[in-house]
Protein backbone atom coordinates (compact mmCIF):
# COMPACT_ATOMS: atom_id res chain seq x y z
CA UNK A 1 0.00 0.00 0.00
CA UNK A 2 1.28 3.28 -1.25
CA UNK A 3 2.11 5.98 1.59
CA UNK A 4 -0.68 8.37 0.39
CA UNK A 5 -3.31 5.36 0.32
CA UNK A 6 -2.12 4.89 4.25
CA UNK A 7 -2.70 8.88 4.43
CA UNK A 8 -6.04 8.59 2.74
CA UNK A 9 -7.52 5.78 4.97
CA UNK A 10 -6.05 7.33 8.45
CA UNK A 11 -8.04 10.45 7.10
CA UNK A 12 -10.83 8.39 6.77
CA UNK A 13 -10.85 6.98 10.03
CA UNK A 14 -10.65 10.21 11.96
CA UNK A 15 -13.78 11.64 9.96
CA UNK A 16 -15.68 9.03 10.19
CA UNK A 17 -15.58 8.61 14.48
CA UNK A 18 -15.59 12.71 14.40
CA UNK A 19 -18.57 12.38 12.79
CA UNK A 20 -20.08 9.53 14.82
CA UNK A 21 -18.50 7.26 17.04
CA UNK A 22 -18.40 4.06 15.62
CA UNK A 23 -17.77 0.28 16.57
CA UNK A 24 -15.10 -1.56 14.24
CA UNK A 25 -17.27 -3.22 12.04
CA UNK A 26 -18.82 -0.12 11.30
CA UNK A 27 -15.74 1.83 10.53
CA UNK A 28 -14.34 -0.90 8.18
CA UNK A 29 -17.74 -0.86 6.35
CA UNK A 30 -17.37 2.65 5.73
CA UNK A 31 -13.47 2.10 4.37
CA UNK A 32 -14.60 -0.70 2.21
CA UNK A 33 -17.52 1.93 0.83
CA UNK A 34 -15.08 4.25 0.10
CA UNK A 35 -12.52 1.93 -1.52
CA UNK A 36 -15.30 1.97 -4.61
CA UNK A 37 -15.57 5.31 -4.44
CA UNK A 38 -11.89 6.52 -4.59
CA UNK A 39 -10.72 3.19 -6.66
CA UNK A 40 -8.31 2.80 -3.24
CA UNK A 41 -7.98 -0.31 -1.10
CA UNK A 42 -9.02 1.15 2.41
CA UNK A 43 -9.70 -2.18 3.28
CA UNK A 44 -8.62 -3.22 7.06
CA UNK A 45 -8.00 -5.82 9.52
CA UNK A 46 -8.35 -5.22 13.18
CA UNK A 47 -4.85 -5.23 13.96
CA UNK A 48 -3.65 -2.87 11.12
CA UNK A 49 -6.73 -0.65 13.14
CA UNK A 50 -4.91 -0.79 16.12
CA UNK A 51 -1.98 0.65 14.24
CA UNK A 52 -3.05 3.49 12.40
CA UNK A 53 -4.79 4.73 15.66
CA UNK A 54 -0.93 4.97 16.55
CA UNK A 55 -0.27 6.94 13.41
CA UNK A 56 -3.17 9.03 14.07
CA UNK A 57 -1.91 10.02 17.52
CA UNK A 58 1.69 10.54 16.01
CA UNK A 59 0.57 12.31 13.23
CA UNK A 60 -2.02 14.21 13.65
CA UNK A 61 -2.15 14.97 17.39
CA UNK A 62 -5.34 13.34 17.52
CA UNK A 63 -6.35 10.27 19.81
CA UNK A 64 -8.86 8.07 19.01
CA UNK A 65 -10.22 6.80 22.35
CA UNK A 66 -12.38 3.84 23.00
CA UNK A 67 -15.54 3.56 25.27
CA UNK A 68 -16.02 -0.16 26.38
CA UNK A 69 -19.20 0.38 27.85
CA UNK A 70 -20.95 1.21 24.30
CA UNK A 71 -18.00 -0.15 22.20
CA UNK A 72 -17.71 2.85 19.98
CA UNK A 73 -14.11 4.57 19.33
CA UNK A 74 -14.26 8.49 19.30
CA UNK A 75 -12.80 11.34 19.41
CA UNK A 76 -13.14 13.59 22.59
CA UNK A 77 -13.79 17.78 21.77
CA UNK A 78 -10.91 18.25 24.07
CA UNK A 79 -8.56 16.52 21.22
CA UNK A 80 -10.12 18.98 18.57
CA UNK A 81 -8.14 21.87 18.45
CA UNK A 82 -8.38 23.82 15.28
CA UNK A 83 -4.96 23.05 13.68
CA UNK A 84 -6.21 19.59 13.37
CA UNK A 85 -8.83 20.39 11.30
CA UNK A 86 -6.47 22.80 8.92
CA UNK A 87 -4.32 19.27 8.40
CA UNK A 88 -7.33 17.18 7.39
CA UNK A 89 -8.68 20.17 5.00
CA UNK A 90 -5.49 20.62 3.71
CA UNK A 91 -4.96 16.67 3.25
CA UNK A 92 -8.47 16.53 1.67
CA UNK A 93 -7.49 19.13 -0.99
CA UNK A 94 -4.28 17.49 -1.36
CA UNK A 95 -5.81 13.96 -1.86
CA UNK A 96 -8.37 14.99 -4.37
CA UNK A 97 -5.80 16.24 -6.84
CA UNK A 98 -3.79 12.95 -6.73
CA UNK A 99 -7.25 10.96 -8.01
CA UNK A 100 -6.53 11.73 -11.78
CA UNK A 101 -3.48 13.36 -13.90
CA UNK A 102 -6.22 15.55 -15.77
CA UNK A 103 -7.96 17.85 -13.80
CA UNK A 104 -8.39 20.93 -15.51
CA UNK A 105 -11.75 20.37 -16.25
CA UNK A 106 -13.03 19.94 -13.12
CA UNK A 107 -11.32 21.99 -10.82
CA UNK A 108 -11.13 25.96 -10.82
CA UNK A 109 -8.17 27.17 -9.15
CA UNK A 110 -8.24 30.55 -7.57
CA UNK A 111 -5.44 32.26 -9.38
CA UNK A 112 -4.39 34.92 -6.02
CA UNK A 113 -1.61 32.70 -4.21
CA UNK A 114 -0.20 33.62 -0.99
CA UNK A 115 3.27 34.60 -0.87
CA UNK A 116 5.99 34.29 1.93
CA UNK A 117 4.88 30.28 2.12
CA UNK A 118 8.47 29.13 1.68
CA UNK A 119 9.47 31.32 5.25
CA UNK A 120 6.85 29.13 7.00
CA UNK A 121 9.03 25.96 7.92
CA UNK A 122 12.08 28.48 9.41
CA UNK A 123 10.48 30.26 11.14
CA UNK A 124 8.18 27.70 13.15
CA UNK A 125 11.58 26.46 14.11
CA UNK A 126 12.58 29.41 15.26
CA UNK A 127 9.48 29.94 17.60
CA UNK A 128 9.52 26.41 19.09
CA UNK A 129 13.42 27.12 19.65
CA UNK A 130 13.54 30.52 20.60
CA UNK A 131 15.40 31.89 18.41
CA UNK A 132 16.32 35.48 17.02
CA UNK A 133 15.43 35.77 13.12
CA UNK A 134 16.71 38.34 10.75
CA UNK A 135 14.84 39.60 7.52
CA UNK A 136 14.04 42.70 5.61
CA UNK A 137 10.88 43.98 5.88
CA UNK A 138 8.89 46.69 3.58
CA UNK A 139 5.94 47.84 4.27
CA UNK A 140 3.01 48.48 1.78
CA UNK A 141 2.82 52.17 2.29
CA UNK A 142 6.73 53.01 3.17
CA UNK A 143 9.03 52.25 -0.40
CA UNK A 144 12.13 51.99 2.22
CA UNK A 145 13.39 48.36 3.26
CA UNK A 146 14.64 48.31 7.13
CA UNK A 147 16.41 45.24 8.40
CA UNK A 148 14.52 43.70 11.69
CA UNK A 149 15.99 41.66 14.34
CA UNK A 150 12.69 40.00 15.90
CA UNK A 151 11.44 37.51 18.91
CA UNK A 152 9.19 35.08 16.87
CA UNK A 153 6.19 33.72 18.90
CA UNK A 154 3.53 32.62 16.63
CA UNK A 155 2.30 32.69 13.00
CA UNK A 156 -1.07 33.57 12.20
CA UNK A 157 -3.09 33.54 9.02
CA UNK A 158 -5.72 36.10 7.93
CA UNK A 159 -7.44 36.32 4.00
CA UNK A 160 -5.04 34.18 2.50
CA UNK A 161 -1.74 35.74 3.87
CA UNK A 162 0.37 34.30 6.79
CA UNK A 163 1.96 37.12 9.74
CA UNK A 164 4.51 36.54 11.89
CA UNK A 165 3.63 37.84 15.48
CA UNK A 166 7.03 38.99 16.67
CA UNK A 167 8.46 41.30 19.55
CA UNK A 168 10.89 43.79 17.47
CA UNK A 169 14.24 43.53 19.49
CA UNK A 170 14.58 47.56 18.31
CA UNK A 171 11.70 48.73 20.47
CA UNK A 172 10.80 45.40 22.65
CA UNK A 173 6.99 46.04 21.34
CA UNK A 174 5.00 43.07 18.90
CA UNK A 175 4.44 43.67 15.83
CA UNK A 176 2.71 41.54 12.66
CA UNK A 177 4.48 40.95 10.02
CA UNK A 178 3.41 39.89 6.55
CA UNK A 179 5.46 37.09 5.20
CA UNK A 180 4.90 38.15 1.85
CA UNK A 181 6.94 41.42 2.14
CA UNK A 182 9.64 39.36 4.11
CA UNK A 183 13.22 38.92 2.59
CA UNK A 184 16.38 37.57 3.44
CA UNK A 185 15.25 35.98 6.53
CA UNK A 186 18.15 34.33 8.87
CA UNK A 187 17.90 32.36 11.55
CA UNK A 188 20.08 33.07 13.97
CA UNK A 189 21.89 30.44 16.41
CA UNK A 190 20.92 33.29 19.55
CA UNK A 191 18.36 32.25 21.68
CA UNK A 192 16.20 34.33 24.07
CA UNK A 193 13.53 34.24 26.75
CA UNK A 194 10.26 34.33 25.76
CA UNK A 195 8.01 36.76 28.09
CA UNK A 196 5.59 34.59 29.52
CA UNK A 197 3.50 37.01 30.07
CA UNK A 198 2.36 37.11 26.16
CA UNK A 199 -0.58 35.66 25.06
CA UNK A 200 -1.09 35.30 21.52
CA UNK A 201 -4.49 33.82 22.21
CA UNK A 202 -5.47 36.36 24.52
CA UNK A 203 -4.04 39.47 22.14
CA UNK A 204 -6.35 38.27 19.56
CA UNK A 205 -9.21 37.06 20.46
CA UNK A 206 -11.51 39.66 20.00
CA UNK A 207 -10.01 40.96 17.09
CA UNK A 208 -11.29 40.48 12.59
CA UNK A 209 -7.86 40.27 10.81
CA UNK A 210 -4.36 41.19 12.37
CA UNK A 211 -5.22 44.32 13.83
CA UNK A 212 -4.66 44.26 17.44
CA UNK A 213 -4.99 47.86 19.07
CA UNK A 214 -3.30 48.25 22.08
CA UNK A 215 -5.45 49.58 25.56
CA UNK A 216 -8.66 49.71 23.63
CA UNK A 217 -11.69 47.36 24.27
CA UNK A 218 -13.62 45.35 22.68
CA UNK A 219 -17.23 46.46 21.64
CA UNK A 220 -20.92 44.97 21.23
CA UNK A 221 -21.48 44.39 17.42
CA UNK A 222 -24.83 43.76 16.28
CA UNK A 223 -25.37 43.33 12.38
CA UNK A 224 -28.72 42.39 10.22
CA UNK A 225 -28.40 41.22 6.92
CA UNK A 226 -31.48 40.21 4.71
CA UNK A 227 -32.44 36.76 4.61
CA UNK A 228 -29.90 35.48 1.80
CA UNK A 229 -26.99 36.78 3.10
CA UNK A 230 -27.56 35.43 6.37
CA UNK A 231 -27.75 31.89 5.12
CA UNK A 232 -24.00 32.62 3.94
CA UNK A 233 -23.28 34.27 7.51
CA UNK A 234 -24.95 31.27 9.21
CA UNK A 235 -22.53 29.14 7.05
CA UNK A 236 -19.52 30.54 7.65
CA UNK A 237 -19.36 32.92 10.83
CA UNK A 238 -17.44 36.38 10.91
CA UNK A 239 -15.76 35.33 13.75
CA UNK A 240 -15.85 32.86 16.43
CA UNK A 241 -17.63 35.06 18.82
CA UNK A 242 -20.82 35.43 16.45
CA UNK A 243 -24.08 34.56 17.76
CA UNK A 244 -27.52 34.57 16.56
CA UNK A 245 -29.89 36.83 17.94
CA UNK A 246 -33.14 36.80 15.71
CA UNK A 247 -33.07 34.31 12.57
CA UNK A 248 -36.54 34.63 10.31
CA UNK A 249 -37.74 35.33 6.95
CA UNK A 250 -36.98 39.06 6.76
CA UNK A 251 -33.56 39.02 8.28
CA UNK A 252 -30.33 37.45 10.38
CA UNK A 253 -29.20 39.20 13.07
CA UNK A 254 -26.15 38.10 14.99
CA UNK A 255 -23.98 39.53 18.04
CA UNK A 256 -20.18 39.97 18.10
CA UNK A 257 -17.55 40.95 20.28
CA UNK A 258 -14.23 42.54 18.48
CA UNK A 259 -12.33 45.28 18.29
CA UNK A 260 -13.78 48.23 15.65
CA UNK A 261 -10.47 47.91 13.52
CA UNK A 262 -9.74 48.88 9.67
CA UNK A 263 -9.82 45.03 8.60
CA UNK A 264 -13.13 44.82 10.58
CA UNK A 265 -14.83 48.20 8.79
CA UNK A 266 -13.30 46.79 4.93
CA UNK A 267 -15.15 43.31 5.81
CA UNK A 268 -18.64 44.68 6.50
CA UNK A 269 -18.33 47.15 3.21
CA UNK A 270 -17.90 44.33 1.49
CA UNK A 271 -21.60 42.93 2.06
CA UNK A 272 -22.81 46.29 0.71
CA UNK A 273 -26.76 47.02 0.89
CA UNK A 274 -27.14 43.03 2.32
CA UNK A 275 -25.84 44.84 5.64
CA UNK A 276 -27.18 46.92 8.45
CA UNK A 277 -25.05 47.96 11.35
CA UNK A 278 -27.62 47.94 14.56
CA UNK A 279 -24.92 48.51 16.89
CA UNK A 280 -22.97 50.69 17.93
CA UNK A 281 -23.70 53.94 16.71
CA UNK A 282 -20.25 55.17 15.96
CA UNK A 283 -19.41 51.95 14.04
CA UNK A 284 -23.06 52.45 11.99
CA UNK A 285 -22.04 56.17 11.27
CA UNK A 286 -18.54 55.28 9.56
CA UNK A 287 -19.58 52.87 7.22
CA UNK A 288 -22.68 54.99 6.56
CA UNK A 289 -19.87 58.12 5.99
CA UNK A 290 -17.86 55.84 3.72
CA UNK A 291 -20.75 54.69 1.27
CA UNK A 292 -21.49 58.20 1.16
CA UNK A 293 -18.50 59.25 -0.20
CA UNK A 294 -18.08 56.21 -2.40
CA UNK A 295 -21.36 57.20 -4.02
CA UNK A 296 -20.14 60.67 -4.33
CA UNK A 297 -17.36 59.62 -6.58
CA UNK A 298 -19.76 58.39 -9.28
CA UNK A 299 -22.16 61.64 -8.99
CA UNK A 300 -21.65 64.56 -11.41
Amino acid sequence: MSKRESLARLNLIIRKVKRMPSGFEEIADYLARESEIQSYNFNTSKRTFQRDLEDIRSLFNIDIQYDFSRKVYYVSEEDQPDVNDRILEAFDIFNVLNVSDRLSSFIHFEKRRPQGTEHLFGLLHAIKNHLFVRFSYRKFWDEDISNRTAEPYALKESRNRWYLIARDRKDKAFKTFGLDRMAGLELTRTGFEADKDFSVEEKFNYCFGIISPDGEKPEEIILSFDPVQGRYIKSLPLHETQQVILDNEEELQVRLKLYITHDLIMELLSYGETLKVLKPQKLADEISAIHHQAFSQYSD
